[in-house]
């Protein structure tokens, strides 16, 4: 008989021997310990009140649900159970809600106690039969209809190419699609972090990420406790607070706004950070400032990697000194086992669309068969549908999203070059360059800047500049000083909100 090739399975095997030892130490007030055993015990549990609800193979469980060690066991007992998580951000509303419900057909909905009421209608009017609640306070009708099941569970049995989990694309441009991810797309990338980022014992993991997104539920968790090592969690992150348990850990991961609000602590310190071993950063660009201010407020440099939710992770800064430095700007090299290739580079800049493949690569979109064939190439390749290119030494630059390339009078603009003329201005804090409807052009560039604190900008003088480094066709038509830019959830700039909030920003 074949190995179960369950992610849970893989995950459980790597808990520590001590299984009373501390696996999850939440933060606040009043702080809790959470063993391994606990960890062990919690999952049978709910994964034996699945069971009990005599679902169809392959069904569908959603969570809708706000951070909290009782969450991620909810997901281990998915998992556990044979059956496809399907975690939702918490922040969506109705009308998001009834398109991921409608589109995915869960059979069990989780939601937090204060949603029930409107989130429970949609999912009965959507055919769910069982709609469950689970708050932050461990309370709930999830948790308490578990208690009456037993605290052991034998893992149900799966393939490596059995669907694990679905994860909705962020949603930046239209409709969300179901990216399906199976058991060995995500066990095979979490081994590969952990020998490429050389997780050792002892480390111990900051994690202050939300739960509904790769980064901190696949990267993150994963890493932990396929390494098995303890987690100091917080619900939601606060830059003093975080800052102050970086002596009681090793390892942290980030989005680069995370990294921005602990530079702004004067607490941040070399003395800090004495006990890091590793900074990790993705899910969106780090600017350079931030990478070289970190390395001289903590002596650390930060690793910068690239993953998005069709594939986890593919490329990586690298971990040990004696493969190469970590570049401000890049993403680093492929991961081992997985291969990158620009497609139909640019004659200038090289720049083209950036192809992977490799045993991370999702299984397809749900219920979207036309849609993935699209994405994929005859030969296997899947388009990530950003724009780069890859170094002399192998590393990859990403410019941007090929829809977010801007073509101008004929000539491409790539973005991420004019932002990054931008971003190194005196003053600037950050930019996002789009293109709009232009009547000569067809499409102009427009920059959107934010300024540093207490700092007024000039746009003329910001396009002067911009100009003495730039060709002329790269130049913003047109700059806008603003105090902020749309973002997702997980840090991303939305630049379909600012072309709309700008599209007319030309017409006569």
């Amino acid at each position: 008989m074949s190995l179960n090739a369950n992610l849970f399975v893989a995950l459980r095997d790597a808990f520590p021997a001590q299984r009373d030892s501390t696996a999850i130490e939440t933060t606040g007030e009043t702080p809790l310990h959470y063993r391994w055993s606990d960890l062990d015990a919690a999952t049978a549990r709910i994964a034996n009140l699945l069971d009990s609800l005599d679902l169809p193979a392959g069904s569908r469980i959603a969570a809708h649900v706000d951070k909290s060690v009782e969450a991620l066991m909810l997901y281990l007992a998915v998992l556990r159970a044979g059956f496809v998580y399907l975690p939702l951000n918490p922040a969506y509303q109705a009308g998001e809600m009834r398109h991921f419900l409608s589109d995915a057909e869960p059979a069990v909905v989780v939601c937090s106690p204060a949603n029930f009421g409107w989130l429970s209608k949609l999912a009965f009017t959507g055919g769910c039969t069982h709609v469950f609640t689970l708050g932050t306070d461990r309370r709930g009708s999830l948790l308490e209809r578990a208690t009456f099941h037993p605290d052991t569970h034998e893992p149900a049995r799966r393939e490596a190419s059995d669907l694990a989990v679905i994860l909705y694309t962020s949603g930046t441009t239209g409709r969300s699609k179901g990216a399906m991810l199976t058991h060995g797309n995500m066990l095979s990338n979490a081994r590969t972090l952990k020998a490429y980022w050389n997780w050792q014992p002892g480390d111990v993991l900051v994690h202050a990420l939300p739960i509904f997104h790769i980064h901190g539920l696949f990267v993150a968790c994963h890493g932990a406790l396929l390494n098995g090592s303890r987690m100091i969690w917080f619900d939601r992150f606060e830059a003093p607070a975080v800052i102050a348990r970086l002596p009681d850990a090793t390892v942290f991961m980030g989005v680069p706004t995370m990294y921005v609000r602990m530079l702004g602590e004067p607490g941040l310190s070399a003395e800090l950070c004495r006990s890091m071993r590793l900074f990790v950063s993705g899910s969106a660009p780090l600017l350079s400032d931030t990478f070289t201010a970190w390395q001289q407020r903590t002596g650390h440099t930060i690793l910068e990697r690239y993953g998005m939710s069709e594939t986890v992770m593919i490329t990586s800064n690298p971990y040990d000194a004696a493969d190469g430095k970590r570049k401000a700007g890049t993403v680093g090299r492929p991961l081992p086992g997985v291969e990158v290739r620009v497609a139909s580079p640019d004659a200038d800049s090289g720049n083209g669309g950036i192809e992977v493949r490799g045993p991370n690569v999702f299984a397809g979109y749900w219920r979207l068969p036309e849609k993935t064939r699209e994405e994929f190439t005859a030969d296997g390749w899947f388009r990530t549908g950003d724009v780069g290119h890859l170094d002399a030494e192998g590393y990859l630059h990403i410019v941007g999203r090929a829809k977010d390339l801007v073509i101008s009078g004929g000539f491409n603009v790539y973005p991420a070059e004019v932002e990054s003329v931008i971003d190194a201005m005196p003053g600037v804090q950050e930019s996002a360059v789009i293109g709009v409807p232009h009547p000569d052009f067809g499409e102009a560039v427009v920059a959107v800047v934010v300024p540093r604190a207490g700092v007024a900008l000039d746009a003329e003088v910001l396009t002067l500049a911009v100009k003495g480094q730039l060709a002329n066709f790269k130049v913003p038509k047109r700059v806008l000083v603003v105090p902020d830019l749309p973002r997702n959830a997980m840090g991303k700039v939305q630049k379909n909100l600012l072309r709309e909030q700008h599209q007319g920003l030309f017409q006569p």
